[in-house]
């Protein structure tokens, strides 16, 4: 389904739909340019899981962990990985055992190591500054 928001808070609120349809196990591989609004959606989605803490991009950490919520929210960031091999070599099947929601920011960098089930979500901007069409596969809403 395509979605337009016309602010980050409209792009958070979709966010947190979409965490109400979230399972244990969860992943949710994002793609968009730089400062689409990708760490807003996962913002979003934490507040959905009931995550009070504030949620920041884990550009230089990889990977920022929150709990406390319904679910845990491992929130990644693939920029830097160059291969998915990589990805298992920080503790990627350990993230997935783990039973939480795992949302992957440049998830084409590591497309190979995503399986079927995986939630697709497309951000990409709109005709304004603060437009987004946003494009989720693979749950309904």
């Amino acid at each position: 389904m395509q979605y337009i928001t016309h602010s980050p808070e409209e792009t958070r609120a979709l966010g947190r739909t979409l965490a109400q349809a979230l399972q244990g196990g969860a992943v949710v591989a994002f793609t968009g340019d730089l400062g689409a609004g990708k760490t807003a959606f996962v913002s979003g989605m934490a507040e959905g899981l009931g995550i009070e803490e504030r949620v920041t991009s884990p550009t230089f950490t990889i990977v920022n962990e929150y709990e406390g919520g319904r679910l845990p929210l491992f929130h990644f960031d693939m920029y830097r990985l160059g291969s998915a091999d990589e990805l298992f070599h920080i503790g990627w099947e350990d993230y997935l055992a783990r039973n939480g929601v795992c949302a992957v920011e440049w998830s084409e960098n590591v497309d190979e190591a995503l399986d079927g089930d995986t939630i697709r979500v497309d951000i990409s901007r709109g005709e304004d500054d603060n437009t987004r069409i946003i494009t989720i596969e693979g749950v309904e809403l």
